[in-house]
């Protein structure tokens, strides 16, 4: 088995066109990152159409300067790795097409990663000691999952949300109090100047057995609150809402996890995904960790939002394995943890 194994990675699953070079699964050599935050901000939320074609524009560019950045040459590359769900298909298209006619040409392995799968991974990047079992919370805007990641790649799903994932309320609670997009960097700072506890909002599920979440009635409560201030007249204050949601949000996310260690007597715990990277979560994560002697991983900001290192990283376990993807590999929208490819 080859000792530095290089391997290209391409994430393009939502409206961010990346590429990364990663060595071993945990050193990154280079990491771009081409965001299209500014052009969907116009419309509220990523159109997925505009989406795909920024990536048809920008996927060439930005693998070039993942190779310049790494100083690899392709002779250099042992793999190409891309996401092939979950995500919006057409901008997995993009990623997929692109992986396969590299893999095609310079005659290299094709690896299929699972785009949360990618997310769990960011861990070992920014923590190069972590490794499984270990209890990891898996939030972002399409997904929140708590799961036991008994190896690499090996998971095992203890609870999932039941409706909106704990992203997806932050972004369509921004738009109600009129931060816009994207939800939730916009309701994070708003909620900085906010009293957390100026309004009660519901913790949804905190009182049922399992790990299951469920953020469409917290969503809701918000909007009914809003429309109750409306009709009496009465202000609302914008930075109120976004710290008391937040905190709700935050509050059932912490002890859902807290629940799962404590029952499965697991005494390390991860964070990954895009919410990852609010600075409530971080906290309340980082003191319930710290109150209870549990060692706390989360990775950097850089590798909490979509990334191609991440991918590499998870790509790394399947190149060990010898789990390589045939040229039919195809895009998978709605790819649940765990699916293989």
């Amino acid at each position: 088995m080859k000792t530095n194994v290089k391997i290209l990675a391409i994430e393009s699953s939502c409206d961010e066109t990346a590429a990364a070079v990663v060595e071993n699964g945990r050193r990154v050599l280079s990491n771009i990152i081409s965001s299209q935050i500014a052009i969907h901000t116009i419309y509220g939320g990523v159109v997925p159409e505009i989406a795909s074609r920024k990536h048809l524009e920008n996927i060439d560019g930005v693998i070039r300067l993942a190779m310049q950045e790494a100083e690899c040459e392709w002779k250099d590359i042992d793999a190409i790795a891309v996401t092939f769900g979950p995500g919006l298909v057409g901008a997995l298209l993009v990623g997929v097409a692109e992986a396969k006619a590299l893999a095609y040409a310079l005659d290299k392995p094709l690896i299929g990663v699972d785009h949360m799968e990618g997310h769990i991974a960011a861990n070992y990047i920014s923590n190069v000691d972590w490794e499984p079992p270990f209890l990891c919370l898996v939030v972002s805007g399409g997904h929140t999952h708590l799961a036991v990641v008994e190896d690499y790649g090996m998971n095992r799903i203890l609870g999932q949300t039941r409706d909106d994932a704990a992203g997806e309320a932050f972004d369509k609670v921004a738009r109600a109090i009129g931060l816009g997009y994207p939800g939730g960097p916009k309701i994070q700072k708003a909620a900085e100047s906010g009293n957390p506890k100026a309004i009660h909002f519901p913790r949804p599920c905190l009182d049922e057995e399992g790990y299951d979440f469920s953020f469409s009635g917290l969503k809701s409560a918000v909007l009914n609150y809003l429309n109750q201030q409306e009709m009496k007249k009465e202000p609302i204050r914008q930075a109120d809402v976004a710290a008391s949601f937040q905190q709700a949000v935050v509050d059932v996310l912490t002890a859902k996890t807290m629940q799962a260690a404590k029952q499965y007597q697991i005494r390390k715990i991860a964070v990954a995904g895009g919410v990852s990277a609010n600075a409530g979560l971080r906290k309340a994560m980082t003191e319930a960790c710290q109150k209870r002697g549990f060692e706390l991983s989360i990775p950097k900001f850089v590798f909490c939002t979509d990334n191609a290192a991440m991918i590499g990283s998870a790509a790394y376990s399947l190149y060990q394995k010898g789990q390589f993807a045939g040229l039919s590999l195809n895009a998978v929208p709605n790819l649940t943890l765990g699916a293989k490819n």
